[in-house]
């Protein structure tokens, strides 16, 4: 019996790894686009700015909340937590910047636009629409030569990957069309803008504190950025082509 046992578990285990070695993630699914939009209920491509604002304000309110509770405690048992619940709430921060980046936060574009650059500047992310066809490839090179993933996505956005050039904050970078470039500086102005208010914060509450509330949650939102990105662009044993642009 025992024999028996072990002959059914060997033919099932060949007959699951030909099952594994027949599956080709490479190939084309047999579905298209229009096939997942039609699955899609209608009520679901409705865009309400109302909906979507009530969602800024939620997101909000968490992150003020719970930089206040980690202020009033002051715990080193509870600032781990803090960082990494705070740091996932900032990438929910850029979640819905994004979403305004691509048009689907609402149907006013100057909602959009305003939205995106007060959220995307609070994370010290460029806003502009022409970003989002740029920014998900960061960490594909950079992981190769960068020690750190966090260090990834900052080193990108000055420098762009190996092999490349461009700055996200300079509007003559060659990345922008020159009737870009008012965005590209309204972008970089409401980023320096960021910055320099948490310049002063750290002369008025000091930079230990800065570090410790906002400073060590952003690189906790920029691991997040970079491994979201990785697993958006790389498959089962690196088979899973890109099908930007094809």
């Amino acid at each position: 019996m025992v024999v028996a046992m072990d002959q059914r578990t060997n033919v099932n285990g060949d007959a699951g790894a030909r099952k594994e070695e027949e599956f080709d993630p490479s190939a084309q699914p047999p579905f298209k686009i229009g096939d997942i939009r039609a699955a899609i209920p209608k009520h679901c491509w409705v865009k309400s700015p109302l909906r979507s604002m009530s969602y800024v304000a939620r997101d909000i309110c968490a992150v003020a909340a719970l930089a206040i509770a980690a202020v009033y405690f002051d715990s080193w048992f509870l600032w781990p937590l803090y960082w990494v619940a705070q740091g996932t709430l900032f990438w929910a921060i850029f979640v819905l910047g994004h979403d305004c980046g691509h048009g689907s936060f609402s149907d006013i574009p100057l909602l959009n636009s305003v939205v995106g650059h007060i959220l995307h500047s609070f994370i010290l992310v460029p806003y502009h629409e022409k970003l989002y066809k740029n920014l998900p490839h960061s960490t594909r090179m950079l992981r190769y030569t960068v020690p750190l993933p966090m260090l990834a996505y900052p080193i990108y956005l000055w420098y762009r990957s190996p092999g490349k050039e461009g700055s996200h904050f300079n509007p003559y970078s060659g990345l922008f069309a020159p009737s870009e470039r008012k965005l590209i500086a309204t972008s970089t102005t409401c980023w320096s803008i960021m910055l320099a208010i948490l310049i002063c914060l750290s002369f008025l509450v000091g930079p230990v504190t800065v570090l410790k509330v906002y400073g060590v949650p952003y690189i906790i939102f920029v691991m997040w950025l970079d491994a979201v990105t990785y697993l958006h662009h790389h498959g089962h044993d690196e088979k899973l082509p890109w099908y930007r642009g094809k």
